[in-house]
């Protein structure tokens, strides 16, 4: 399968279907009034990155992709069918662009990740949605809206762990079979490596995703030999392996010249971790090595790992690095991925137990119609308690005050001197006299007479 990682889309949504124009015509049935559907909706046009694929080569033979369009109303008040959305299906790593190839629309970086580019048009209404007492028979319906068409460019950006860097004839491809199971092309010529190869490798109890990329030369920036354009491939790397061949005369030329093309490229590429090993140190004598490692170390401004593709010496301990800048990039993503969702509340009594140790075992609600049953003597409060203003205070300092006069009227009770309470005691006991009995209204005129 040839690899192409940049393609041109024309795409377009369904229009949405026309609304209908219809009457209820029925035995019996008079005044059967408007009985038109309206339109179905157009299809969307979406974009759905999938894990099966590493290449936008489909889209070479396919630049156009259409979604249906939504069929018009019917009599019955029957609403159209909608139309079948188009999906798009591109690589894990797909960045879409608009056509001027600059404005990122989005990054399709996540599998399953689905995202709409084009909306589809809404259907028409049809008469029966128009019909009111003062228009009871409308003859007329609204069209569908139109599609929305738009020409994308699509740029594919290898997921990759790591990524192999260096000049033509470095011992990348030899490296990538080395410790993966691919095979890429090994030739003794340069430019063996004309597109982007990825191969798995595992050590130790770390599985990571290795692309090698094709050579860059002095001026790739200004499209020398290949170019830069491979290099969008190592954006996404946690680290760079930068190999350098060790048979060479000068050891730190090629490396100034592969950092100045990074440099020159930007998008971050010159601040990754960059680990730098000497290759084929198999065909280099040891003093030449010493003097060779000790200048590209002066060069880079840290340690270079020395390693051989063919017999595989120091192989392990370069990969073991790498392992160790992936792993602490994945707990940092992971760490972000968990502090931007937002803490799901606690449903169960485990759950909330698990959260705190002092969290109520019944649910909130369940407490307050447990506390509204316990105390039924709980009045509503009335309305006139949420006024609020000068009246209410003033409200509020007599009710106070009222009380206040209340307490030292019992206060003053209670302190009465006992002299007063010894005189009532001394009072004369016996028996009291009765009192008289009130007269009627007839006794008191008898006896006013007696007295005249």
């Amino acid at each position: 399968m040839k690899f192409l990682d940049v393609a041109k889309v024309y795409a377009a949504s369904g229009a949405g279907g026309n609304g209908c124009v219809a009457f209820r015509r029925e035995k019996f049935i008079e005044y059967g009034g408007p009985y038109g559907g309206d339109g179905g909706r157009g299809g969307d046009v979406i974009a759905e990155a999938v894990e099966n694929l590493n290449t936008l080569i489909d889209y070479r033979f396919q630049q156009h992709v259409k979604a249906k369009s939504g069929e018009g109303g019917k009599g019955k008040v029957m609403t159209g069918a909608g139309g079948a959305d188009a999906i798009m299906k591109v690589p894990v790593g797909t960045e879409i662009y608009e056509e001027d190839g600059e404005t990122r629309i989005v990054d399709m970086a996540i599998p399953g990740q689905r995202y709409r580019l084009l909306k589809g048009g809404n259907g028409g209404f049809g008469n029966h949605h128009f019909k009111s007492p003062t228009n009871q028979a409308p003859e007329f319906a609204l069209p569908g809206q139109p599609a929305e068409e738009k020409t994308f460019i699509l740029k594919l950006k290898l997921i990759a762990d790591a990524g192999l860097i260096g000049m033509p004839n470095a011992g990348k491809s030899t490296f990538l079979s080395r410790v993966s199971a691919a095979k890429p092309k090994i030739a003794d010529y340069p430019f063996t490596t004309l597109e982007p190869q990825l191969g798995v490798v595992k050590i130790d109890e770390t599985d990571f995703v290795l692309a090698d990329l094709p050579g860059l030369i002095e001026g790739a920036h200004e499209g020398v030999g290949l170019g830069d354009r491979f290099l969008g491939h190592a954006e996404r790397c946690a680290s760079i392996l930068h190999l350098i061949d060790g048979t060479g005369d000068n050891i730190a030329k090629p490396y100034k010249t592969i950092r100045a093309e990074l440099e020159a490229y930007g998008q971050g590429l010159d601040e990754k971790p960059e680990i730098v090993a000497l290759n084929k140190v198999d065909a280099v004598p040891e003093r030449e090595l010493a003097k060779k490692r000790a200048a590209l170390e002066k060069a880079c401004g840290h340690k270079v790992h020395v390693i051989s593709g063919v017999s595989g010496e120091g192989i392990n301990t370069v990969l073991r690095a790498m392992a160790k800048e992936i792993n602490q990039r994945r707990i940092r993503k992971a760490e972000e991925r968990d502090y931007a969702q937002p803490a799901r509340a606690p449903r169960t009594r485990y759950e909330r137990q698990t959260v705190n140790y002092k969290a109520p075992v019944v649910a909130k609600a369940r407490l307050m119609e447990e506390s509204k049953k316990v105390v039924p003597s709980a009045a509503p409060k009335s309305n006139k308690s949420k006024k609020t203003g000068a009246k209410a205070g003033l409200r509020l300092a007599k009710a106070k005050a009222a009380k206040a006069k209340i307490a030292e009227a019992k206060a003053e009770t209670k302190n009465r001197p006992k002299a007063k309470a010894a005189k009532s005691k001394s009072r004369p006991t016996g028996k009291a006299k009765a009192k008289p009995k009130a007269l009627s209204k007839t006794a008191k005129r008898t006896k006013k007479k007696q007295r005249r």
